[in-house]
């Protein structure tokens, strides 16, 4: 991207309107939309201390509002005290003390209720059972949880106490787990027997108890709700059970007063670089963020009964399950399951019974249910949603358009909203009262975020048609802080890429005609699978951790379910496997879920003798993404160490690295296929390889002679590559026009 824009394809010109009964009642009008944007222009950081000083209960009040003395670590409203949980679940008492603050549905079918004053006594019974674990202030707490009520009232009895928790989204596996544990050094666990999700029940204590095994000498207690009821082992002296301490404990605890900028909690997100990042969020202004967003977007009221359907262990559960909306005094949905069990009609079984009026959820699981059909969810009355929203990754127009036609019966406006776990609330999204919609587009920023997009040189992009680097111009409150303990690693993945002039989002976007965001993808290597951000890094260390795999490259492809499809090239250890490779397949992909959980399991591996890259050392990924995609190689490949690897990374057997002369045609020819093989085949393929084999301790010879020679020995033979690769790609290109040119005349 350094000189050109990036170019949008998409052409999208369907507008809709707010509906004119629901802009009537709306909380924000075109006026008020209006008075806040000129307001934050005129005062970016007075916009800001306005709000805070409006929406926060402060126990002290703040004393400077914005901090700027060691950019980019940004401070907000430092001096003022508060404290999370009160402001989420006291405030509400005199007023909503009796309002349902919680609807639980768990996926065997089991529903819970609890109001608000049921919600804060069972969190200060909690906060007082850490308060007896010896849990204080800046102590981390790592927390495994099924999506029950007990996890939101872990997390409000943490930040009660001051303590800082680090949720682990329960379908990560126990080495993912103890990498989480151990970079926190988290005294105290908090898990479950096991949850119950797609029929099954996952067994979260056992996974527990394996990543505790192998390391995580910091914890010191492991709590543990019966939720499943599945036997399960305790460790004498650490292991304890919910019911059993919470037992006898008051329902009234004190908050603990922090700091505008005490850490409320880590969470951990993949990097392009392996190791994950922990996300360190303040209290003071995420909190803020996360209520104005909610009120804002969602445009909620007493009576709504708002589901967002992410788990807690994501940052969209974090601040639209957990945080925003009972900051508001709102009424949420959690539901424990999956949305196809029973049946394709939970989601909307759930909406009916439960009265829900705002629904939020990924475009993953609503381009699954649409493949269901129209006529499941017309079996249930949906008559009571008002608005609909969408979260985790770009939703596709066809899947908006069933969205609004099918859900919201071309009655509810839907908020695309943009964000991210570094954003800590919405950024940019329509504001449903006001903003005429377009499929596929997140509109425009909020009020008081200043989002841009510029070229490779920090240069705004001012073509309707052209992309480049989505960035935030300047700070907001609810953005992280740092990287838990890693600050350079938090300037470099955010700001250095612009000289700390900018907030770098690490997305690609262009701008409409009418000043519309349309958000194009990643543009580093990270994964969006079914809305979970993986690290390719992290899914190639997995697969190089099994004992056959010497080498591993991952990059995404298209899957019009899921958003992006894990994609792998292996090179294994000895010969590459060639015939049925089912069982290596299988293997490698239950191996990967064991390290980083089911959903980093890749969707199609492929085999090769080597990985394409520079004669430096560098993977070309560009060129991996486009042979897994089927997409032309329009990059210049000449600085490819081995040009011949590119078929059998195609997937052609035609030529192997070597691929030169009879031996190697006839080897692909003798190649056999991917049904079992016959007797008279398996000395076929041992001694193809046997060849394979030979042509890759060849290949070795070669590099290594290649680094013996001389500096004009090295340039004479890197100008012959480039000859040769040239012929080849011409050679491809006149027997390809050749062909076109025979069906043409047939």
């Amino acid at each position: 991207m350094a000189d050109k824009n990036i170019k949008s394809v998409l052409l999208e010109e369907r507008t809709f309107p707010p509906p004119p009964a629901f802009a009537a009642r709306a909380h924000i009008k075109p006026a008020d939309l209006a008075r806040l944007r000129k307001r934050a222009r005129h005062d970016h950081v007075g916009f800001w201390a306005e709000l805070a000083e409006r929406e926060i209960v402060w126990h002290e009040p703040f004393t400077r509002a914005f901090d700027d003395s060691e950019a980019p670590n940004y401070r907000w409203f430092t001096g003022g005290q508060l404290n999370a949980s009160y402001n989420c679940l006291d405030v509400h008492l005199a007023q909503r003390g009796d309002k349902i603050a919680v609807i639980f549905e768990g996926e065997p079918g089991d529903v819970r209720r609890l109001s608000y004053r049921q919600l804060h006594a069972e969190v200060c019974r909690f906060a007082n059972v850490l308060k007896a674990q010896g849990i204080r202030r800046g102590d981390r707490v790592v927390i495994y949880m099924p999506l029950v009520p007990e996890i939101l009232i872990a997390m409000h009895a943490c930040n009660r106490v001051g303590a800082i928790h680090s949720v682990v989204f329960g379908g990560f596996s126990a080495p993912a787990l103890k990498d989480r544990i151990e970079d926190t050094e988290a005294r105290l666990v908090i898990t479950a027997d096991g949850g119950w999700r797609a029929g099954q029940s996952v067994e979260l204590k056992a996974a527990a108890d394996k990543a505790l095994a192998s390391g995580c000498a910091s914890v010191e207690r492991v709590i543990v709700l019966r939720r499943t009821g599945k036997p399960v082992s305790m460790a004498a002296g650490r292991d304890l059970w919910w019911h059993e301490v919470i037992e006898g404990q008051p329902a009234t605890c004190d908050p603990e007063w922090v700091d505008a900028e005490h850490p409320l909690f880590l969470l951990y997100t993949s990097g392009s670089t392996g190791k994950p990042k922990g996300v360190q969020h303040s209290t003071g202004g995420y909190l803020l963020g996360a209520k104005l967003t909610t009120q804002w977007v969602f445009d909620l009221r007493d009576e709504d009964v708002f589901w967002c359907t992410a788990d807690v262990g994501w940052v969209t559960g974090h601040s639209y399950v957990c945080y925003g909306p009972l900051a508001l005094g709102a009424t949420v949905v959690i539901y424990e399951g999956t949305p196809t069990v029973p049946d394709g009609g939970r989601f909307w079984r759930n909406c009916q019974n439960h009265g829900v009026t705002v629904f939020y959820t990924a475009p993953t699981a609503i381009r699954a249910l649409m493949k269901l059909g129209d006529e499941l969810p017309g079996k249930y009355d949906l008559s009571r949603l008002r608005l609909l929203g969408s979260v985790g990754e770009p939703i596709n127009p066809e899947a908006w358009m069933w969205y609004h036609r099918v859900i919201g019966k071309e009655r509810c406006p839907i908020v695309d909203t943009w964000w991210q776990t570094e954003t800590g609330a919405i950024l940019i999204s329509p504001l449903p009262g006001v903003t005429a919609t377009k499929p596929g587009s997140c509109t425009e920023p909020l009020p008081g975020i200043e989002a841009d997009i510029v070229d490779d040189h920090g240069v705004p992009v001012k073509r309707p048609d052209a992309g480049g680097y989505l960035v935030i111009r300047k700070p907001w409150p609810s953005m992280l802080r740092t990287i838990w303990r890693n600050n350079p690693r938090y300037i470099a993945g955010y700001w250095e890429k612009f000289d700390n002039r900018y907030y770098v989002a690490g997305d690609s976007a262009h701008r409409d005609k009418d000043g519309y965001f349309w958000i194009m993808g990643r543009i580093d290597d990270v994964l969006n699978v079914a809305g979970h951000r993986l690290g390719t890094m992290e899914i190639e260390s997995a697969l190089v951790a099994h004992a056959r795999v010497a080498e591993a490259a991952v990059v995404g492809k298209p899957h019009e379910i899921k958003g992006e499809a894990v994609f792998a090239y292996v090179v294994t250890r000895g010969a590459r496997p060639t015939g049925d490779t089912t069982a290596l397949v299988k293997e490698l992909r239950e191996w990967v879920g064991q390290q980083l959980g089911p959903i980093a399991k890749p969707d199609e591996i492929r085999f090769a003798d080597n990985l394409p890259k520079t004669r430096s050392g560098k993977i070309m990924r560009r060129l991996l993404k486009a042979i897994a995609r089927g997409e032309e190689i329009t990059q210049d490949v000449s600085t490819l160490e081995n040009p011949a690897i590119l078929d059998q990374l195609r997937g052609v057997e035609s030529r192997a690295v070597e691929g030169r002369g009879a031996q190697s045609r006839q080897g692909a020819a003798a190649a056999p296929t991917a049904a079992a093989p016959t007797a008279a085949a398996k000395p076929a393929r041992k001694a193809a390889a046997r060849k394979s084999a030979a042509r890759s301790a060849k290949a070795r010879r070669r590099s290594a002679q290649r680094k013996r020679r001389s500096p004009a020995k090295k340039k004479r033979s890197a100008s012959r590559a480039v000859r040769r690769s040239k012929t080849r790609a011409a050679g491809r290109t006149r027997r390809a026009s050749a062909t076109r040119r025979k069906a043409r005349r047939r």
